[in-house]
């Protein structure tokens, strides 16, 4: 990155132009959706990074350049959190700062073919990490993973059955590198080259000879989108629409399972059995069962649930899923004590929702069987693929993004699911309650096209179904499992360095010459 001097003299403007660097993926992410714009959008960053004075500084522009990405890619919190957005930004930016050293490291001045070869392991190593870390449910989750941008890229979706969007990260991030290294280190082409050489034959062999899913029959699966309800009986009004709705169905749709949004109903069936019957005629009406979300305080356990609930031709058939993951602040508060102000300066959750326990497999007939997951638990790998190890044929997502109805965040999050389904080789569901809802097959292909946030519907989609297991749900997250043990390398190697440079025996020094002294002569 090429800037005057005197701009980068000055550690604040440094930090402000690596903050503007850091933010520069959000637009490979939707809606822009500029997927190829991550093979470089990180050089920028990388290369102020290398041309940092001290390690010190590196790991600055490393802290600044993070909270300009988690910034950027989460900007549709700020109406939400306000201010807090950017303190979150910054705690979590700093998890760049290591990433930061790594990079002047490998890439500064002018670096030997092999330290540039080292620098296109250990880089993206670092860099998953660092998403590793922030991917803690605590901590917000895998939201806005680099390699999530290549959601719609076909022979990234085979990448992602074969490492999970880990994968896609690592590769993404060795391009970056290999590009930066062409435009600052032109000594050191070879390498760089390599790199890419490397990476592209990484992509042909996975597309030529990983497993694809082996397409066995097709269901029929509706998504029910109200849309936006206004008005103090929100609740009771969205449940009539999305009755409406779901009865439209029964003329001759012959679906085998009907999916409602996350918070679809916003009472505890069993205090509402007025509401319970009006769900099984729905379900005799159309012939499938439903499957709601229920978001209410339970009448058989204290504290308020956020859970799917399956409903049958006879009622509730006792299939029920409690979300496990919550959304921190959102759904709870961290350290309520501590930091319960934040209920003062956005839309924190007033009161703590309760957390369920383990996954459910549910039987919805057909034939059929589903693995429910709510809002952000979509963007966990680990919960889609437990779910298909378990024997769910059809992934299905609960969601609601009306907080940020005009914002990225809808297209952000239906676009998830695309590497969900491709990694898991199952087809997966997102329905909203205000849009995007989206479908896609067991590659992670678009099914029917998507609800946007200005419909209000339902819509059959005619999903395929596949068996087989793809190499991600059989060997998890090697890919991190390999990041690591590419830095414990690093690591041992740069320890025995230091031991061997303090062990060195210091240089023979010349000894001092003596001065003879004169005897000293008695006086006459």
């Amino acid at each position: 990155m090429k800037l005057p001097d005197h701009w980068l003299a000055s550690p604040w403007r440094r930090s402000v132009v690596a903050a503007l660097a850091g933010a520069l993926p959000m637009f490979a992410f939707p809606a822009p959706a500029l997927w190829w714009f991550a093979y470089v959008a990180l050089v920028p960053w990388i290369l102020l990074v290398r041309s940092a004075p001290t390690a010190k500084r590196a790991a600055y522009d490393g802290w600044f350049g993070g909270l300009g990405y988690i910034l950027a890619v989460h900007h549709w919190l700020l109406p939400s959190m306000h201010v807090f957005t950017v303190v979150v930004a910054a705690l979590l930016g700093a998890l760049w700062a290591p990433w930061g050293v790594l990079v002047r490291r490998f890439l500064a001045g002018r670096a030997s073919a092999g330290r540039i070869a080292a620098g296109l392991v250990v880089l993206p190593s670092g860099w998953l990490m660092v998403e590793l870390v922030r991917s803690w449910q605590g901590l917000g989750g895998p939201w806005g993973m680099i390699g999530s941008s290549q959601w719609q890229v076909a022979p990234a979706l085979r990448l992602a059955s074969v490492g999970g969007v880990w994968l896609l990260s690592f590769l993404v991030v060795a391009v970056n590198v290999a590009v930066g290294v062409l435009v600052a280190v032109r000594e050191s082409r070879v390498p760089a080259v390599a790199g890419l050489v490397a990476t592209a034959a990484v992509t042909s062999a996975a597309w030529m000879w990983s497993p694809r899913p082996e397409t066995e029959g097709r269901v029929r699966i509706a998504v029910v989108q109200p849309g936006i309800v206004a008005g103090t009986d929100s609740p009771g009004k969205r449940f009539a629409i999305e009755e409406a709705l779901t009865r439209r169905l029964a003329d001759g749709q012959d679906v085998d399972l009907v999916v409602w949004g996350e918070s679809s109903v916003g009472f505890d069936l069993a205090d509402r059995p007025d509401l319970a019957k009006r769900l099984a005629s729905l379900s005799r009406a159309t012939g499938a069962d439903i499957l709601v979300n229920v978001d209410a305080r339970r009448s058989d356990r204290p504290g308020i649930y956020k859970s799917s609930v399956l409903v049958g031709p006879d009622g509730p058939t006792g299939d029920r899923y409690d979300k496990m993951r919550l959304v921190p602040f959102g759904e709870y508060i961290p350290a309520r004590s501590l930091l319960g102000w934040a209920t003062s300066v956005g839309k924190a959750a007033g009161e703590d929702r309760r957390r369920g326990s383990e996954q459910v497999v549910m039987d919805v007939g057909h034939g059929l069987r589903i693995g429910p997951m709510v809002c952000f638990e979509s963007a966990f790998p680990d919960m889609s693929r437990h779910l298909a190890q378990d024997g769910a044929q059809v992934l299905v997502a609960q969601s609601s993004t009306s907080s940020f109805q005009h914002s990225w965040a809808p297209e952000q999050h239906a676009s998830i699911a695309a590497l969900r389904a491709a990694e898991t080789g199952r087809p997966m569901v997102h329905a909203t309650l205000t849009g995007v809802s989206a479908v896609y097959g067991p590659s992670g292909e678009r099914v029917g096209s998507w609800l946007g946030t200005d419909a209000s519907t339902s819509a059959v989609y005619d999903v395929p179904l596949a068996r087989g297991v793809t190499p991600y749900v059989r060997f998890g997250d090697w890919p991190v499992h390999a990041a690591v043990l590419a830095l414990v390398v690093l690591g041992a190697v740069e320890g025995a360095g230091l031991l061997r440079r303090r062990s060195a025996p210091s240089p023979l020094v010349p000894p001092a010459r003596t001065v003879r002294e004169s005897p000293v002569r008695p006086g006459r």
